[in-house]
């Protein structure tokens, strides 16, 4: 079954549980595959409740569905602090914020790309990867996700004025 398929199976439940269906990893392979379901709440924190009553749900869904063939492992997870973004919604709602992302067909020779978030027009995403602006097509993207900002969340601390990343201060030298 393809990751679109599952999506429409999975995406009303959570809803109807009040939740936010985030997206699906879907990892296919010979022994045991792996499904792995994000899921938001809004305006609070995912619990561990939210996340086993969406599973229970789920499990009860594809014993009778039975869209996967073959042994597989299902978690439910919040999407965390590298969030995953599925759609082309995700990327406007976190315009402004920096990105990680994967493409499937090279753009100027690049596969990977990291940058701010500038804007999305219809189905193209706006990248600013070092200063230029990249236009990727959200058909294009493979994989992509939020890049924290440890010092915003306060686990890091912020750089100091005039101080230089890689830059070391050397001790005065004594006569």
């Amino acid at each position: 079954m393809t990751n679109e398929k599952l999506n429409e199976l999975l995406t009303p439940l959570v809803i109807d549980l009040g939740l936010e269906f985030v997206g699906i990893e879907f990892s296919p392979s010979r022994g045991s595959s792996l499904l792995r379901v994000f899921i938001d709440a809004p305006e609070r924190p995912v619990t561990i409740d939210d996340c086993e009553r969406v599973s229970r749900e789920i499990s009860a869904l594809m014993d009778v569905n039975d869209p996967i063939e073959g042994h597989y492992t299902l978690e439910v997870s919040s999407p965390g602090i590298d969030r995953p973004l599925f759609t082309v919604e995700h990327f406007t709602r976190f315009i402004g914020s920096e990105a990680k992302l994967n493409v499937a067909l090279p753009i100027d020779g690049r596969h990977r790309f990291q940058g701010l978030i500038k804007g999305v027009e219809g189905d193209r995403i706006h990248l600013d990867q070092d200063g230029k602006d990249v236009h990727i097509a959200h058909a294009n993207i493979v994989k992509a996700k939020l890049v924290p900002d440890y010092v915003a969340l306060g686990f890091g601390a912020a750089p100091k004025k005039n101080e230089h990343l890689g830059a070391r201060k050397r001790a005065p030298k004594h006569k």
